[in-house]
């Protein structure tokens, strides 16, 4: 199959759509983020890569970062890590309140930001300390991606503190419920500077291998999860990755995946590929118009869907 020809024709089928949507301005270091922008990067479990756009350009990853901090929480606590976390889908904005207080403190999912926060609370007690929990996350990405010089933004991050009001109640309303063992203000620092990192779609694409191949690096053969563990990422990523619109986009497009609110979203076709595409307009549920568009052409065309 001729994937760079593929890449070619959804990129021009989407430029009427480029800019449709709005950026995440209530992060305001992202709000002058140009909408315009588009990238699509495909690296397969053989090595083959495939780009189009702007395929070396860094972009805050934003909620992606929730994937690559739950893969190290369940190597670290297994099947442990669901007393403190579901994993369903929870059918509702990625920050609400009401949800958590109703079901006492205890998240829907690692995906939406309560689940993360505690996901990010469990490694900050495994690693004894919240600046050993970010270089561990920081450290496993560099790794899947092959980057070592991957890092964060601190303006990002800062930014994110500065109007992060939402997010540290759902801290406290969490310490409430004993479902948070650290000081809340420090759990989401730290995880405000994971959301922060910086990354391409080509390192995106890179970093999803490990998913795409049961849970070991087909390119370095380096084992970061069991296949089990994989697969149960996958699912959670399928059912749970796209906030209140993971439904339509299984829907549409039938792949595991995860987006952020910098316009990325990564996708897994088990055994065959891991994909990034990026376009920073956002459409109402918070994940990338021309994205969550080109993701859905690119499965039409190529039949990838795993339905």
């Amino acid at each position: 199959m001729d994937y760079q020809a593929i890449l070619e024709e959804i990129s021009h089928e989407i430029q009427p759509e480029l800019g449709r949507g709005k950026v995440a301005d209530y992060i305001p270091a992202l709000s002058s983020v140009d909408p315009h922008q588009f990238a699509f990067s495909i690296i397969t479990t053989k090595g083959d890569a495939y780009h189009i756009g702007a395929y070396e350009t860094s972009f805050s990853i934003q909620s992606i970062s929730k994937l690559f901090a739950f893969t190290l929480a369940l190597d670290i606590y297994g099947s442990d890590l669901y007393q403190r976390v579901g994993v369903e889908p929870s059918g509702n904005p990625f920050n609400s309140l009401v949800q958590l207080e109703y079901e006492q403190g205890i998240p829907r999912n690692p995906f939406i930001n309560a689940g993360a926060i505690v996901i990010t609370d469990l490694l900050i007690s495994h690693y004894r300390d919240d600046y050993k929990a970010y270089e561990q996350i920081l450290s496993f990405v560099r790794a899947v991606s092959d980057d070592l010089a991957i890092s964060f933004d601190p303006i990002v991050s800062s930014s994110e503190m500065d109007h992060g009001f939402r997010n540290l109640a759902l801290a406290n309303l969490m310490k409430s419920f004993d479902n948070l063992q650290n000081d809340p203000r420090s759990v989401v620092q730290t995880y405000f500077k994971q959301c922060a990192i910086s990354m391409s779609t080509q390192k995106l694409a890179r970093s999803m291998l490990y998913l795409a191949n049961a849970g070991t690096d087909p390119i370095t053969n380096r084992r970061y999860l069991t296949p089990q563990q994989a697969r149960r990422i996958n699912a959670v990523m399928l059912t749970c990755g796209h906030y209140d619109a993971s439904g339509e986009f299984a829907f549409h497009v039938g792949l595991p995946g995860k987006s952020g609110v910098g316009g990325g979203v990564v996708a897994v076709v088990p055994n065959k590929m891991g994909i990034c595409v990026w376009s920073p307009a956002l459409n109402r549920y918070g994940n990338s118009h021309v994205g969550t568009l080109a993701l859905q052409k690119f499965v039409e065309k190529t039949g990838l869907s795993i339905f």
